[in-house]
C-alpha cells in the first residue's frame, strides 16, 4: 500500500526563499522584511526613509496587502520602484511571491529592498522570504505586552522600531515593559524609539541601515 507524503510548505518556501537570497547576496542588496500589526506605520516609515535617504541609497518596494494597492500608489510618489501583492485574503507572503516580483525590477544598483509584509504579527513570521533580516515594528497604541504575547517576532528580528512615540503622554504604554519583553530572548536586539509622523528619532534607524548595507556590500 503506498501512503502518499505531502511535503510541508515550508520546506518549498525554503527552497524558493535561498533563491531570493542568492540573487540578493550576488547583487549585494539589503533586503528587509518589515513585519507590524495593520495600522502600525510600516508604509509611512517607508514613505519617511525613502524621502529622507532618496540621495544616498538608491531603494525597491515590493508591498504586500489583501486588497487594494493603496500602500503601493503612496509609496510611488518618492519616485522609487515599487510592486504590490495582493493576497486576496492570504495572511502572509511568501517566498514564490518574491521571486516573482524580483522579475519585474530593475535590480541594477539597487541598495535596499524594503518588503512590506501583510499586517499581522504571526503568520508573516514563520515564512522567509529570503531577507537579510526581518524588522519588527510595535507602535505605542498598541499593547506593550505584544512582544510577550507574539514572541517569535521579536526573537527573530535584528531590529524593532517603536512607532508613535509623540503619543506616549496620551496612551497607557509601558516602554521599558515591552522592550524589556522583546529583548527576553533577543538580548541583541536594536530597539529605535521613533515617530515616523513627526520625523523624530529617525537618525538611529537611519544609521543602522547605512552599516547594514556596507556589511552587506562587504561581504
Amino acid at each position: 500500500m503506498e501512503i502518499p507524503v505531502i511535503r510541508s510548505v515550508f520546506e518549498n518556501n525554503e527552497k524558493l526563499a535561498q533563491k531570493v537570497r542568492a540573487q540578493m547576496q550576488e547583487r549585494r542588496i539589503l533586503t528587509l522584511n518589515v513585519i507590524s500589526s495593520p495600522g502600525a506605520g510600516k508604509t509611512t516609515l517607508l514613505e519617511r526613509t525613502l524621502a529622507d535617504l532618496s540621495k544616498e541609497m538608491k531603494m525597491a518596494v515590493i508591498e504586500g496587502d489583501l486588497q487594494t494597492d493603496n500602500d503601493a500608489q503612496r509609496i510611488a510618489k518618492s519616485g522609487v520602484q515599487v510592486v504590490q501583492i495582493n493576497t486576496e485574503g492570504g495572511c502572509h507572503l511568501e517566498s514564490s511571491m518574491i521571486l516573482s516580483c524580483l522579475e519585474k525590477l530593475n535590480l541594477d544598483g539597487l541598495d535596499i529592498l524594503f518588503i512590506e509584509n501583510v499586517g499581522n504579527l504571526v503568520c508573516p513570521v514563520e515564512f522567509d522570504l529570503g531577507e537579510h533580516y526581518k524588522v519588527a515594528l510595535l507602535s505605542v497604541t498598541e499593547g506593550d505586552d505584544k512582544p510577550e504575547k507574539y514572541p517569535l517576532l521579536f526573537q527573530l528580528a535584528k531590529v524593532m522600531i517603536l512607532n508613535k512615540v509623540d503619543l506616549l503622554p496620551y496612551v497607557s504604554f509601558d516602554v521599558d515593559r515591552a522592550v524589556g519583553f522583546a529583548r527576553r530572548n533577543n538580548r541583541d536586539l536594536k530597539v529605535f524609539e521613533v515617530s515616523c509622523s513627526k520625523s523624530t528619532g529617525l537618525e538611529g534607524w537611519y544609521d543602522w541601515l547605512r552599516s547594514a548595507r556596507a556589511a552587506v556590500r562587504a561581504s
